[in-house]
């Protein structure tokens, strides 16, 4: 039995962990079987302590800030958080030594090694079958084993290229598999931005401890990918190919592609033509050579494989059994995810590869051998009952100990009448690791997910991995998708550690390259409409400012003449049917106020105020890899301020409007970064191509709802408008506080030298459709330039002063013609640009700002286990 950490030397650094106290009876990774710490855990304990508790929690709330502005996250489908959940990491790592990690290293590599043996036999020869060391019924009833996959000509030379283990530590001290992990190994992006955050969180604690880089394990991952490429070039073409942003560890899919600078795509990005998988692009077909897969085995392809999956991509299995593309893991690999096939490692093992299993199982019976379905019936109290395949939707595990005596009967019943359905594996008496709370350090069960990857002839390991921790200390479950938390992993090293760098030198001299045409179709339309919204955001966020700014003052109705113009302007702007209303005769301000609080408030409304930040946020979210880290945290920022809109119980004017200031800055630095940092491409181009059509729009629709009829105090109204255009200052400049109509429309609609104005949105539109690809056998301008230069050409022509010349009855209808000729216009614009680039397998937004806001299609994913 383990003491508290406070029976340790008087010389050991423990004012940290003097009120630690490992669980009675189980093994802990920071003491030893006496309750002293370990000796490698001394130099961190001792690093720890010198910081002091107070600067501890400091560090860690700026960790835990990074995280958020990072937008690390982890999809927890049962959480109505959903994407926003973040991640949950752990400050204090857990310490490994070199000496115990390289037989960790061994064992991992062995296993990878086996797995991929059996996976060769059994899509090929079968000879383990025939010689009877694997039950037919674990190959043939195994919904992992694809037959479409079996045999061919072009098979791959190697099936496994990662492989993770999930480790826990047996009764002797030494490490077991709990689970293999073979089809698209999950957690590995996680493992590195855990690493990136503990380093910069306690630089001085990480270099004095000298941890193992993880880098060379990424650079390894890297020269597979161009070792196995088919075209055998030093720079394939590689995708990543995810099931989409709802899937539970979408952020580690766009992290990576980032990280390793691949094109992140899903299966209706891609297309196979003469069995040869290409990328759609707006620039043409791009061939691919290699596909990193995050999306299961069977939803791969829906002609060979699951024909209801929408995930993956036709003709695939084709194209892969002509050898035209490489598949990390290949197609099938999942065959030997399953804990069913634990029992036959070690006979397989010695069969393969000559040697005993190194790292060796949980101790695992397969039902479909009669003498274990009488084990378990007579030892199931410390037993857990797995699903021989597991698959997403299945029942959980089932811990024997947790039943009573009629569930138990059933599950025996239940064992009995399908056997070689189920497995039991003993139960495990996981070891505990200190975790902190916020208030001190205590206990938590873990495990450990390590990952190899195929490197030359053999295999890397990362030097490290991802461990869990369970909060729950009775039945421990340790899964990301019931709350566990991370940490990471720190192989001490014995010397030293040597700087690796994931960029390598190349041995080929590259050739030069501007290329931006690498954009599929989907990712065009979440850049167009991530724009659309933030644009829509910003144009009725102003509006609201300059409501709730005249009500903060306290202004009466006739000292606001405005505000029914205004308040008749956001109801045209966000589509409401006159919606909110305010009387000039009558009007009551402190009505206006909460009415438009509630508006503000309401995240349902579909082209208000928080859905628009809604759907900027899920447009940004489906494009993660493409966009910077400084980027992402403005948008980060603009979802706090969303959330915090949307939460608050008791919203007051003044609130609203320091919000709403908020909000503009943020949407100017997002502004500033897209100016500055992005590149002229067609990223670029859509992003801006969305604002400048959304600004366009807006600005019409602000100017037909105001001014096509001469107000009744119409000089407050223009000064109104030009506030929320941000052209007071301008206009008061230009004619030194004499407000007309004329001059205010010459310089909101045709002042193409101004950026807010409609003539400069048309311009830059004309500007980038001229620039979109286009067919070269095409002479004439596209149907997208037409539109725009008629309608840039009709306010160049614009004659202002007939324009603001009112009727005899008040009204302009010359003016109010020409904004109606813009605004059905406008739509036109979106409509073409949507059918010639934006259309899509699935469709990802509506089609015209009139329409529907829609997020995206909801598809049935299948589940990464984490």
């Amino acid at each position: 039995m383990s003491t508290p950490a406070s029976n340790a030397p008087p010389d050991a650094p423990l004012s940290t962990w003097a009120h630690y106290a490992p669980l009675p009876g189980v093994p802990d990774e920071l003491l030893d079987a006496d309750g002293r710490l370990t000796p490698h855990a001394q130099r961190f304990a001792r690093a720890a302590t010198q910081l002091g508790r107070e600067e501890l929690g400091r560090r860690w709330d700026r960790a835990q800030r990074e995280l958020r502005e990072n937008g690390v996250t982890y999809n927890v489908y049962d959480d109505s958080r959903g994407t926003d959940r973040p991640w949950q990491l752990d400050p204090i790592p857990l310490l490994i030594t070199a000496a115990q990690w390289r037989e960790v290293e061994r064992g991992l590599v062995q296993r990878a090694q086996l797995l991929d043996r059996v996976l060769a036999d059994i899509y090929g020869p079968q000879e383990l079958l025939r010689e009877g060391l694997l039950p037919p019924a674990l190959v043939f009833g195994n919904p992992g084993f694809l037959r479409p996959c079996h045999g061919g000509e072009h098979g791959p030379q190697r099936y496994l290229h990662l492989y993770a283990g999930d480790l826990v530590r047996g009764p002797g001290g030494g490490f077991q598999v709990l689970g293999d992990r073979t089809q698209a190994p999950s957690g590995m992006g996680y493992a590195l931005e855990n690493r990136i955050v503990l380093s910069r969180a306690f630089p001085t604690i990480y270099r004095d401890t000298r941890v193992e880089r993880l880098a060379p394990f990424f650079r390894a991952l890297l020269d597979t990918i161009s070792a196995i490429s088919p075209r055998q070039q030093e720079r394939p073409h590689t995708v990543l190919l995810t099931p989409g942003p709802y899937n539970e560890t979408y952020f580690e899919h766009a992290y990576l592609a980032r990280y390793l600078g691949l094109t992140l795509v899903e299966g209706g990005d891609l297309t196979v033509r003469g069995r040869v998988v290409y990328l759609k692009t707006l620039g043409g077909l791009q061939r691919v050579d290699v596909i990193l897969r995050r999306v299961d085995d069977g939803y791969c392809d829906p002609l060979s494989l699951r024909s209801d999956s929408a995930l993956g991509v036709a003709g695939l299995v084709s194209a892969v059994r002509a050898g035209n593309v490489a598949l990390l893991n290949a197609l099938g690999s999942g065959a030997v995810e399953c804990p069913a096939l634990m029992p036959f490692l070690p006979a397989l093992s010695k069969r393969l590869l000559g040697e005993p299993l190194q790292l060796p199982s949980v101790p695992t019976h397969y039902c479909g051998d009669p003498q274990a379905v009488e084990r378990v019936g007579d030892e199931l109290q410390r037993l857990v009952i797995k699903r021989a395949y597991p698959r997403s939707g299945q029942p959980e595990p089932i811990v024997g100990a947790s039943l009573d005596n009629a569930q138990r009967d059933a599950l025996i019943a239940r064992i009995r009448a399908e056997p070689e359905r189920f497995v039991a594996q003993e139960r495990v008496l996981l070891s505990t690791a200190p975790s902190w709370t916020g208030e001190g350090v205590e206990p938590r069960p873990l495990s450990i997910r390590s990952y190899v990857v195929s490197h030359g002839e053999g295999y890397r390991a990362m030097a490290g991995g991802l461990a869990r921790v369970s909060h729950d200390m009775e039945f421990p479950r340790i899964s990301m998708q019931h709350g566990a938390g991370s940490k990471d992993t720190w192989v001490l090293a014995d010397a030293p550690v040597r700087h690796v760098s994931l960029l390598g030198s190349g041995q080929a001299r590259l050739q030069l390259s501007r290329a931006g045409g690498d954009l599929p179709s989907r990712v065009a339309d979440n850049l167009f409409w991530l724009g659309r919204y933030l644009e829509r955001v910003e144009g009725t966020a102003r509006l609201l400012r300059g409501l709730f700014g005249r009500l903060t003052d306290e202004v009466s109705a006739d000292d606001a003449p405005e505000l029914p113009a205004l308040c008749h302007a956001l109801a045209i702007h966000t589509e409401l049917d006159a919606r909110i209303e305010f009387k000039l005769d009558g009007g009551d301000p402190e009505q206006l106020e909460r009415e438009l609080i509630a508006f503000t408030c309401d995240g349902a409304l579909p082209h208000a105020l928080l859905s628009s930040m809604a759907g900027a946020y899920r447009a940004a979210f489906g494009v993660r890899e493409r966009i910077s880290g400084d980027t992402w945290r403005v948008l980060g920022q603009l979802r706090s301020e969303q959330q915090a809109i949307a939460g608050s119980q008791r919203l007051t004017a003044s609130d609203a409007l320091d919000a709403l200031n908020r909000i503009v800055l943020t949407l100017a630095a997002f502004s500033g970064l897209q100016m500055e940092s992005l590149s002229r491409t067609l990223t670029y181009r859509f992003v801006d191509m969305g604002r400048r059509l959304e600004r366009a729009t807006n600005t019409a629709r602000l100017l037909w709802s105001t001014l096509a009829g001469v107000q009744p105090d119409e000089g407050s109204v223009l000064i109104a408008v030009l506030e929320v255009l941000d052209n007071a200052i301008t206009y008061r400049r230009r004619y030194q506080g004499v407000i007309q109509a004329a001059p205010v429309l010459d310089l909101l609609l045709i002042d193409e030298a101004n950026p807010r104005s409609v003539a400069f949105q048309l311009a830059m539109l004309h500007d980038h459709v001229q620039q979109l690809p286009r067919g070269k056998e095409r002479p004439f301008r596209s149907r997208e330039e037409q539109i725009l230069l008629r309608a840039l050409t009709s306010v160049r022509l614009a004659d202002i002063e007939a324009l603001s010349e009112p009727d005899k009855d008040g009204s302009r209808p010359r003016l109010d013609a020409h904004l109606q000729e813009l605004m059905e216009a406008l739509p036109d614009v979106s409509d073409v640009l949507t059918q010639g680039y934006l259309a899509h397998a699935i469709p990802q937004h509506s089609l015209g700002p009139r329409g529907q806001s829609d997020a995206g299609l909801r598809l049935p994913i299948p589940k990464e286990e984490l």
